[in-house]
């Protein structure tokens, strides 16, 4: 039957997107600690590059008691706060970690453990402690700083781009649009939103829904409607598959390389969605004078052109573009 979601129309104001750079580090950090993940193929070039990193943070840091936190199909709320919007950072979710109550702590600490009856006594002792939450941000920043800060400006390139889209999809379409391809287990139909995956009925009685897209999540969706905190969805991020590969043609002479020159091919190749010029550095790793360059090149041959987005100005190809770039492939 499905999980109901009724949604009215305050529900359709209040909602909103949100990113978390902690979401995507637990997710992280559950996949790493998982010898055959989800989705692992897709992961794979990652996850080959990040072992010897999380070795050796295991090393230097507890992570163990992380992975404890966070048993199969499970997770406590106060590991991962929810985001409050699009520019909060992973400092402001440390500091919300390090300042949960030490019994709510403890009492998600426990859940935790009653899933895991086999856990190491010693990482009983932490978790049932009155210092567990501030000793898992500190686990928490470690972890961070060995292992996706280097990764984040491209992460956080994929994870806009999705806003950009869906948002766009949204104002121009309506939710059908906006949710139509967001999961293959999620629709929208006659005022609700359902959900093959789960079962019951729910309300969101005027708090909307906070979609956060993941890089990490992928495959699954996650969901959490238990107050205090605000509802919220968290889908799998468009272009997750493509991530760990650089956009742009492998082969050596390919026709539009010749054309246009390799770097000026895959920024064209790179815009199959509207990107900034900060979201194709990061995703390209080309330096920001030369894709600036390519740009104003592209836009001049009439191949792509330009549009202000909130803050930011929006490049995507036009139909020129996409034909020269459908044949390349």
């Amino acid at each position: 039957m499905g999980l109901r979601i009724e949604v009215c129309r305050e529900d359709l104001t209040m909602s909103r997107f949100a990113l978390s750079p902690l979401w995507e580090l637990t997710s992280a950090l559950r996949l790493l600690g998982t010898p055959q993940p989800d989705g692992g193929q897709v992961f794979r070039p990652w996850l080959v590059r990040t072992r010897s990193q999380y070795r050796a943070l295991a090393r230097e840091a507890d992570i163990e008691v992380i992975n404890t936190l966070q048993p199969p199909g499970w997770g406590p709320d106060f590991l991962a706060p929810v985001p409050a919007g699009l520019s909060v950072t992973i400092g402001d979710l440390l500091g919300q970690v390090a300042s949960t109550p030490p019994d709510q702590a403890r009492r998600q600490a426990a859940e935790a453990l009653r899933r895991q009856p086999s856990a190491d006594p010693r990482v009983r002792r932490i978790l049932a402690g009155d210092r567990v939450a501030e000793y898992v941000a500190e686990v928490l920043s470690a972890a961070w700083k060995a292992l996706l800060a280097p990764e984040w400006p491209t992460l956080r390139a994929i994870l806009e781009r999705d806003v950009v889209y869906r948002a766009g999809q949204l104002t121009s379409r309506g939710w059908a649009a906006a949710l139509g391809d967001l999961h293959p287990d999620l629709s929208w139909r006659q005022g609700r939103i359902e959900l093959s995956q789960w079962s019951g009925d729910e309300e969101l009685g005027g708090r909307g829904l906070l979609f956060v897209p993941s890089v990490f999540v992928w495959p699954k969706l996650a969901l959490s409607l238990e107050p205090p905190w605000p509802p919220a969805l968290v889908y799998p991020a468009r272009g997750v598959a493509a991530l760990w590969e650089r956009p742009g043609r492998k082969e050596h002479g390919a026709a539009l390389d010749r054309l246009l020159g390799p770097s000026r091919a895959a920024v064209l190749l790179a815009l199959d969605e509207p990107a900034s010029t900060t979201q194709l550095v990061a995703a390209l790793g080309q330096s920001l004078g030369g894709v600036g360059d390519h740009l104003a090149v592209l836009r001049e041959a009439g191949l792509i052109t330009r549009a202000r987005s909130g803050r930011s100005v929006l490049y995507r190809r036009t139909p020129v573009g996409d034909a020269l770039a459908a044949a390349d492939r």
